[in-house]
């Protein structure tokens, strides 16, 4: 069974465009490897972090959306986790729902042999 997964993680901020690449590639090759598709990695760059993590105030943000079995993406994590360039990371389940379709209401003081949708165009104005 196949489900969506967005997975965001931050390397240090001191970390190479080469050690950048080499996960995710790693990344890619894991998913592939276990029947996965990857759907999109953006790399979003260098910022600055809401709080210092592992005496880090930067990071570099990579973004991942794949498309796999729930034991390919346990795998990506335990990639990132054992990755000593990786500072965070955390992968979520996309979750895809139904649009919720509302019935109309019937109006109870409609009077007989008018269609509802005539009642309220022909309202009449009394001088």
């Amino acid at each position: 069974m196949s489900n969506n997964y967005e997975v965001v993680f931050i390397t240090r901020p001191d970390a190479g465009d080469d050690v950048i690449k080499g996960i995710i590639q790693k990344v890619k090759e894991t998913v592939e490897g276990l029947n996965g598709q990857v759907v999109k990695i953006e790399e979003w760059g260098k910022r600055r972090m809401a709080y210092p993590i592992r005496k880090h105030a930067d990071g570099h943000y990579v973004f991942a959306n794949i498309s796999s079995s729930p034991a390919a993406s346990k795998e990506v994590e335990r990639i990132l986790r054992l990755n000593e360039d990786v500072i965070r990371y955390q992968t979520v389940k996309k979750i895809e729902t139904k649009p919720v379709i509302k019935k109309a209401k019937k109006k109870k003081n409609v009077p007989a042999g008018i269609k509802q949708g005539e009642a309220k165009e022909s309202k009449e104005v009394n001088p």
